[in-house]
């Protein structure tokens, strides 16, 4: 299957959902491709409090669907496939995805975003969905009136450990640093909840369980001491990584990955944009994704006019 679009815009979080919108509002005939659910990271929150326009906070399941049908309203192609390869050697940028599809375009927008990172300590993957989580809106409830772990000490460890409050007997919080680096207003109100013990210096070892998860092993980083938490489920939230591992060689990252552009968001190869999450300093908000979104398709109008006329 060949088809050709104007622009295409790989990632449908809130950054590709607005790109898409301005792409339709710009008359762009354009194909936004997405591998998993659409709202991307947006899903792994409940509910969100600070985007504008809402008084009170909107279920992020609902903002994600109101973007979504906001793009296809303006003429946007959404498809569910995901991107494994794009091929720039022609005179189009060619889009190669799993499903073994190819679409050519004059641009490209990347908004693929972040995932979790992992432990990486042993008895992690064997125990994903049998108590190892990483999304604390979408397990939490699983866990009423239950003793639970929680590994993190930013801004995402901190609001999860807020929202498990509502259903764990007991949250042990566990943070390699003897500080947090979350948000003033966060710590605050994790040092006001009863249910949560904050475990300083102190890291997990190994995820213990057979058929599900029956405690971790920690270390205290100061006085070497090992010990042994009995809990029923492990959260873990120590940062996010960029998805970027199909353009690797294709254009400039950051050595964490992270996509390099320049004020216009255009990569280091030409017709090729980026925004979002996935762009190296790019503030890790809703609200700044979507600006980007909108920003990238401008700047890839931009491009697709100069490319017709040129």
């Amino acid at each position: 299957m060949k088809e050709v679009y104007d622009l295409i815009i790989i990632g449908g979080g809130p950054a590709g959902l607005s790109c898409a919108i301005y792409a339709g509002r710009a008359k762009l005939n354009s194909l936004l491709l997405e591998k998993s659910a659409w709202g991307g990271n947006l899903l792994f929150t409940e509910k969100v409090e600070n985007y504008p326009g809402f008084f009170e906070p909107i279920f992020a399941y609902r903002l994600a669907e109101e973007m979504r049908k906001q793009a296809e309203k303006f003429g946007a192609e959404l498809k569910e496939e995901e991107v494994i390869e794009i091929d720039i050697r022609g005179k189009e940028k060619v889009v190669i995805t799993e499903q073994e599809r190819i679409y050519r375009s004059s641009a490209v927008v990347i908004a693929t975003g972040t995932r979790y990172k992992e432990l990486g300590v042993p008895g992690e993957w064997g125990l994903v969905g049998k108590g190892v989580s990483y999304c604390g809106t979408c397990d939490g409830p699983l866990f009423q009136n239950k003793e639970i772990v929680v590994v993190g000490g930013g801004d995402t460890a901190l609001g999860e450990t807020i929202f498990l409050s509502r259903f764990a007997k007991k949250i042990f919080l566990i943070h390699r640093r003897d500080r947090f680096r979350g948000t003033k207003v966060l710590q605050e109100r994790i040092f006001a909840l009863p249910n949560v013990e904050v475990c300083w210096d102190t890291v997990v070892l190994e995820i213990k369980g057979v058929e599900k998860v029956e405690g971790v092993r920690i270390k205290n980083l100061k006085n070497e001491k090992e010990d042994f938490i009995s809990c029923a489920g492990v959260f873990i939230f120590i940062g996010v990584k960029p998805q970027t591992e199909f353009i690797r060689k294709l254009i400039k990252l950051d050595e964490q990955g992270f996509i390099i552009t320049d004020e216009k968001l255009q990569t280091s190869q030409e017709g090729i944009f980026a925004c979002g999450d996935v762009r190296k300093n790019s503030l890790k908000q809703i609200v700044n994704a979507c600006a980007e979104g909108a920003w990238a398709a401008i700047s890839a109008e931009k491009y697709i006019e100069e490319v017709k006329n040129g």
